[in-house]
This record gives C-alpha cells, sequence and structure tokens, in this order.
C-alpha cells in the first residue's frame, strides 16, 4: 500500500510522534494506521521506562470544575521549558477534563482513564514523552465533591487550590482560593495545630525570653508565652491570617461577614516534596578535563 503524505499527517496528528517515525511505522505495518498507531504506542512505552528514573520536578497544575465538582491535577517534566511546550500543556489540559469527568481517586487510577482518541492516559504520557524527549509524570490528583460553594484557583500553572465552603457565595470562595494560593496556611483554624507543634512553639517562646523578662512572675511570663503563640498560629492558620482581598480583616471576619465556613482546602505547588538534582557544572567539566 502507498504510504500517502496524508496518511503520515494523519498519524501525526493521532501519535504526536515525528514524522519519520510515523512513516517508518506505516511502511512496516503496511498502510494500517492502527496497526502502525499500537506500534508507536508500544515504542513509546519503551521509550518512557529509559526515562523513568529521571527527575521530573518541573511542570503544571491545571483545574477543572463543575458545579460543585472540581479536580486539580499536577504533571511534572524535567524542564520548565517542555512544562510550557504546547503538546505537555494540551495534554495537561485533556486529562484535567478527563479527571473531572471520570470517579478516579488518585493519580494511579487516573492513568487507566481513556481520553477522546481512545488512548489511555498511560498511553498518552508515554508517547508524549516519545515527542518531548523528556521523563513526564502524572503525579497527583486533588478532587472534590460537595453540595458547597466549591471555589478554586491557580496560579500560573504553577500552585493550584480547592476549597470547601459551606454557605457564603462562589465569589467568596473564589476569593478564598486566591488567599490560600498566596498565603499558604498549613492549617485551617489555630485549633488544627497539632499539639508536637504547640509545645515546640512554646519552648522556642520561652529561650527567646530575655534575663529580664525571665526574672518576672511565672503568669506573665505564661502571658507573654501565649501571645507569642496566638500569633504565630494565626499566622499560619488560614482563619487567623489578614484576608489579601481585604487586608483590614481575617479571614474569620470576612467568612462571619457571609456566615460562611471552610470546611476544608487542598493546595498543590508543583514538584513539592521532589529532591531536585543540583547539576554541579564546575566538577563536571573538571572529570571530563581529567582533573578530578
Amino acid at each position: 500500500m502507498e504510504i500517502t503524505a496524508a496518511l503520515v499527517k494523519e498519524l501525526r496528528e493521532r501519535s504526536g510522534a515525528g514524522m519519520m517515525e510515523c512513516k517508518k511505522a506505516l511502511t512496516e505495518h503496511n498502510g494500517d494506521i492502527d496497526a502502525a498507531m499500537e506500534h508507536l504506542r508500544k515504542t513509546g512505552l519503551a521509550k518512557a521506562d529509559k526515562k523513568a528514573d529521571r527527575v521530573a520536578a518541573e511542570g503544571r497544575i491545571a483545574m477543572a470544575i463543575d458545579g460543585a465538582r472540581a479536580v486539580l491535577v499536577e504533571v511534572n517534566s524535567e524542564t520548565d521549558f517542555v512544562a510550557k511546550d504546547e503538546n505537555f500543556v494540551k495534554f495537561v489540559d485533556a486529562i484535567t477534563q478527563a479527571a473531572l469527568a471520570s470517579a478516579a481517586a488518585d493519580a494511579e487510577a487516573l492513568k487507566a482513564v481513556k481520553l477522546a482518541d481512545g488512548a489511555t492516559i498511560e498511553e498518552s504520557r508515554a508517547a508524549l514523552i516519545a515527542k518531548v524527549g523528556e521523563n513526564v509524570q502524572v503525579r497527583r490528583l486533588a478532587a472534590l465533591a460537595s453540595g458547597q460553594n466549591v471555589g478554586g484557583y491557580v496560579h500560573g500553572g504553577r500552585i493550584g487550590v480547592l476549597v470547601n465552603v459551606k454557605g457564603g457565595s462562589p465569589e467568596l470562595a473564589k476569593g478564598l482560593a486566591m488567599h490560600i494560593a498566596a498565603m499558604n496556611p498549613q492549617y485551617l483554624t489555630a485549633a488544627d495545630a497539632p499539639a508536637e507543634f504547640v509545645a515546640k512553639e512554646k519552648e522556642i517562646a520561652l529561650a527567646q525570653m530575655s534575663e529580664k523578662d525571665r526574672a518576672k512572675p511565672a503568669e506573665i511570663q505564661e502571658k507573654m508565652i501565649s501571645g507569642k503563640l496566638n500569633k504565630t498560629l494565626a499566622e499560619i492558620s488560614l482563619t487567623g491570617q489578614a484576608y489579601v482581598l481585604d487586608t483590614d480583616i481575617s479571614v474569620a471576619q470576612a467568612l462571619a461577614k457571609e456566615g460562611a465556613e471552610v470546611l476544608s482546602f487542598q493546595r498543590l505547588v508543583v514538584g513539592e516534596g521532589i529532591e531536585k538534582k543540583e547539576d554541579d557544572f564546575a566538577a563536571e567539566v573538571m572529570k571530563q578535563a581529567g582533573l578530578a
């Protein structure tokens, strides 16, 4: 069968592989585009396996919301350059929409979900690796389904937030998501801070007291320590922080204005928790020159 330019173009659009790879696959499979597509997927998986150990700490976070359902998906690449690549961005957007439509509970389950072209997300990931030449990982999925107000916000493709708000308004929920993205609260309220954390902060506050303060009565010292502790807890808890959209009031006061309550929130940052490899270029040059 003649391998026409139109056939090569169709396979290239479906697979995302290079033109020569598509032509070779079609030639080897006598122009059978489905068989050629399967071959490219298998080849892609092989290439993906070779790159699986390479650190992927860059990438993109995308969000999809439909009423009271929302998802955040984090997909990692090795470099920021690929994270901005059109093919990478399209892949992330496609799997985020697929995540919203599916019942996948985590990133592992998401890999088996099929996209519009019939390929699973895992197969499409392998094909993307073959195209961009970097390790690509579907790392995390955060999902929220609620009968309350769901707010979401993604900042620059790097930080994503979902927040579940009882009462209030969609505008408040969106504002709270923006606040969480900017201020990174560690806890919902001060009461949610672990007892070990509180004990450690008290210990630090005591150690920081001056000799003059240490000479004061125990009840005065306790009040001073409690004051420092309360300030610290307010700074790291959502309800205690100054609301970024109106810094004259706290988040707790913003919620009270609308009779609302934050039930939960999730915040993802690209690459958080991944140990990045630090390249020592000077040492590498020395090694290549036989000086080390």
